[in-house]
């Protein structure tokens, strides 16, 4: 079971990578859910475990303490956006920063994509027209075979990729390296695109040293703005927007390589995880689905 500092580390790289938070932001929200932790702790319990009680105790206590009112309205904001994460990944079925009276349904499967989904969305990328569907293409397979975050993918260099490396040396999270692995389609799709690049560079900035150059301010292409083609591919293939984003191509990343069999270890270092139990929280992901396998698929299974 992943605890609450695992949860809150996975939402704060959310808020990195989809959202764009700044820096300034992510550590607010760091320090208020820290306050939580911290309020909890003597109760025996932390975000993950909390009851509605007492995340409303610590909602009251909040005013008691003398904190002014925009602080105050701050942590309960960051606590419930906390929160509205992780009912949306399906690692709680209930809500406890607002009070849900409905009976619990046990635990819903976090946002997953089958491979076949995968396999259709980059499918529905490349059928753009042509140097949008190569780049599009190419950022979808490097994201789905590496497990790279967004921000990691969007700051990715030219020269990390002109040579056709097998593997990419990503900086993460606190400066940290890592290998990330490419394989043959993703090999193959950047091949394809970089012949296209051209084609995104800003005028005049032929030295651009991005790999995903955009003629926006910021000289590449942002995080939002793949997030936005992402949900237009899922689009286009027929799978609801609402169920795709960069995190999500990341939990399929982890996941279908626990349901391959890969050793929980080597996918925390893939993913760039501090703590082994962050990386916990896919397992769950793959439990239910292959336990739903044997029980769908198995003709015992099948028969009870």
């Amino acid at each position: 079971m992943a605890d609450g500092a695992a949860w809150i580390e996975a939402f704060l790289e959310m808020m990195a990578g989809e959202r764009a938070s700044a820096r300034n932001t992510l550590t607010a929200y760091a320090r208020d859910l820290a306050d939580a932790q911290a309020f909890l702790k003597p109760r025996g319990h932390d975000l993950a475990g909390a009851a509605a009680e007492e995340i409303e105790a610590y909602f009251a206590a909040l005013s008691d303490r003398g904190l002014s009112p925009a602080t105050a309205a701050r942590r309960r904001s960051a606590v419930r956006q906390f929160y509205r994460f992780v009912l949306g990944e399906g690692w709680r079925s209930d809500d406890p920063s607002r009070r849900v009276d409905a009976p619990k349904k046990g635990r819903p499967l976090p946002k997953v994509l089958s491979r076949a989904e995968v396999d259709g969305i980059i499918a529905a990328a490349g059928a753009r027209d042509g140097a949008q569907g190569l780049r599009l293409s190419c950022m979808i397979e490097l994201a789905y075979a590496s497990g790279l975050r967004i921000s990691e993918l969007t700051a990715l260099p030219l020269a990390a990729l002109a040579r056709d490396p097998a593997y990419l040396i990503v900086k993460g999270k606190g400066g940290k390296e890592r290998l990330a692995p490419l394989n043959a389609a993703a090999r193959a799709a950047v091949k394809a695109y970089l012949d296209a690049r051209k084609d995104f560079l800003p005028k005049g900035d032929a030295a651009n040293p991005w790999l995903f150059p955009s003629r926006g301010k910021a000289g590449r292409l942002t995080p939002r703005r793949f997030a936005q083609l992402l949900d237009e591919a899922a689009a286009d293939a027929g799978i609801d927007p609402a169920r795709v984003s960069p995190h999500v191509l990341r939990h399929a990343f982890a996941t279908h390589l626990l349901e391959g069999g890969a050793d929980l270890r080597i996918v925390q270092k893939l993913l760039g995880h501090a703590d082994i139990a962050t990386t916990q929280i896919y397992t769950h992901v793959a439990g239910e689905r292959l336990r739903e396998v044997v029980e769908t698929k198995h003709p015992l299974g099948r028969k009870g």
